[in-house]
């Protein structure tokens, strides 16, 4: 069965073949040409409304589908590109997927697979496929409107933008729809700004300056839940889901303290200039961080990844990393703490570097001191509070700051011998939904990387590591920002699907470069060395 076979609709190829009733999936490709397709020409006419028809597509043949031997990724909330269905610049369709082949025993149904790949199959690509105008619609609108949001924040300077009446609040932890009920977002007056789209018309919303931006409020106010908007805000949302025009600079990165990751050959001076032990902290490695380790190396990767806004939320954060009081100087001299934190650096991050920062912060009030501006949620409505927050920063705590310029970090070279998917003779890239990625003879803890939507990016994340290694973007020469960059131009579906046909969503740099370094096998030697 397995190859390519041609018919008046479409082709299907049967890529792979499982070798029983009870093994995984086969996996096929259906393949429509652009006439048998038939969609309209506006649907694919950008990469942006290919990308969110396709979603649309996936999601319209898994409601379409009779059968559960028949296994389409449709993804959540967000519009990823995916390679359970892409649509072509000319209006060519394909559909990948799962498909459990029946059995009885360990006997081959054969009438049952013609079933499955005779009827079933075609009928659910067929259902998918006669999308109306009517629903295909809202798909296209908010396409063009979201990519024309994402220019226009960029144009103005911002890093970051909340439309008025944005939904925020999220069902629970484990669904990512819309909670009915949720208060509408509306901003401040004096953070408004109003951008036209092509679709939406004028809209207004919240700006997010570059900069230190503070989040207050007391608990339970929507503090968490504006940054967690804000971290998926670097994604494209489905029509419905209330984030639709809630944008984040592309290279924003949620950090957060990791109490025992690996760290390896990091460049933590600026915020750990000297270690009892004696180590180098100018190429610091660890196999068990601390919180305040762990947090800082992950600030620190991402600015070598090329992140320009951080995202950081207190209650994942290690406190002596953000903050030290006045009470604690006063007691523990600053040659006895090897720990410089965020606050006494941010600023300098901010006017030296061009890196901004988002923090929800409900418990230190020193941040006001370099603050370029305060939002206080209160009952999950925002207003800006950098007056008053201003006023309040005039009165001396008696806190002294201990830094005065954060330096960046020195750039690091990936061995790529220490990256390998090889284990006992063959390739084993496998997730663990968001939280784990078995990549070899090792297994890769990324459930703090937050940013991760489902298991099908974070087997993305495997195969662009992989692809990366043989295709020499990690070279042993290159440093990890130009080895993402090579990675960043050339990686695209099809190159990951040569490597291995499964469910998978393209990941950003972002994503890879933190599964890269959570890697307790990676070697790294800093440049000149």
């Amino acid at each position: 069965m397995r190859g390519k076979w041609w018919t008046d609709q479409a082709v299907l190829d049967i890529i792979k073949v499982q070798s029983d009733p009870f093994a995984p999936p086969s996996r096929v490709a259906l393949t429509f040409d652009s006439e048998q397709a038939d969609l309209i020409g506006d649907w694919f006419a950008t990469e942006a409304r290919r990308r969110a028809v396709a979603v649309l597509l996936a999601k319209r043949f898994r409601k379409a589908c009779k059968t559960k031997d028949l296994r389409i990724d449709a993804g959540g909330q967000e519009i990823l590109r995916r390679s359970s269905c892409e649509v072509g610049a000319d209006g060519s369709v394909v559909f990948r997927l799962g498909a459990q082949f029946p059995g009885r025993g360990r006997r081959i149904d054969g009438r049952g697979a013609a079933r499955l790949l005779c009827e079933a199959l075609p009928d659910a690509a067929d259902e998918a496929l006669s999308v109306s105008e009517e629903e295909a619609a809202p798909w296209v609108r908010c396409a063009d409107d979201t990519e024309a949001l994402r220019r226009a924040v960029a144009e103005r300077g911002l890093v970051a933008f909340v439309a008025d009446g944005a939904r925020l609040a999220r069902r629970s932890g484990v669904d990512q729809r819309p909670m009915d009920g949720g208060v509408p977002f509306t901003s401040p007056e004096s953070m408004a700004v109003h951008i036209e789209l092509p679709h939406a018309g004028t809209v207004r919303g919240m700006g997010i300056g570059p900069g230190v931006t503070l989040i207050v409020g007391g608990g339970f106010h929507g503090k968490s839940t504006l940054l967690r908007a804000l971290e998926a805000g670097v994604w494209d949302h489905v029509p419905g889901d209330g984030r639709e025009l809630v944008v984040a600079d592309a290279s924003a990165v949620k950090v957060r303290a990791e109490d025992g990751r690996a760290a390896t050959g990091v460049d933590v001076h600026a915020f750990v200039d000297h270690l009892p032990s004696g180590d180098d902290t100018r190429h610091f490695s660890t196999e068990n961080a601390s919180g305040s380790t762990s947090q800082a190396a992950a600030v620190v990767e991402s600015l070598e990844a090329g992140s320009r806004l951080l995202l950081i939320d207190e209650d994942t954060a290690a406190t002596n990393l953000m903050i030290r009081d006045a009470r604690m100087q006063e007691l523990v001299a600053k040659e006895r703490e090897p720990l410089t934190p965020l606050v006494d650096l941010i600023r300098s991050m901010a006017d030296d570097h061009g890196v901004s920062t988002v923090l929800v912060m409900g418990g230190s009030g020193d941040y006001m001191d370099v603050a370029d501006r305060v939002v206080m949620m209160d009952a999950y409505r925002p207003a800006d509070v950098t007056a008053r927050a201003k006023e309040l920063a005039a009165e001396p705590t008696g806190r002294v700051a201990e830094a005065g310029a954060f330096a960046m970090p020195r750039p690091r070279v990936i061995d790529p011998a220490s990256v390998s998917s090889e284990f006992r003779g063959k390739q084993k890239i496998r997730a663990g939904g968001t939280d784990s990625l078995r990549f070899g003879s090792a297994d890769v803890d990324v459930r703090s990387v937050e940013q991760i939507t489902d298991q099908s990016m974070t087997v993305g994340i495997g195969l662009a590591i992989e692809a990366a290694v043989r295709r020499g973007w990690i070279d042993g020469r290159a440093t990890v920002a130009e080895a993402l960059d090579r990675l960043e131009t050339a990686l695209d579906v099809e190159a990951l699907l040569k490597i291995r046909e499964v469910d998978l969503a393209l990941p950003r740099r972002h994503e890879v470069a933190a599964t890269l370094n959570r890697m307790r096998q990676l070697r790294v030697h800093q440049l000149g060395e």
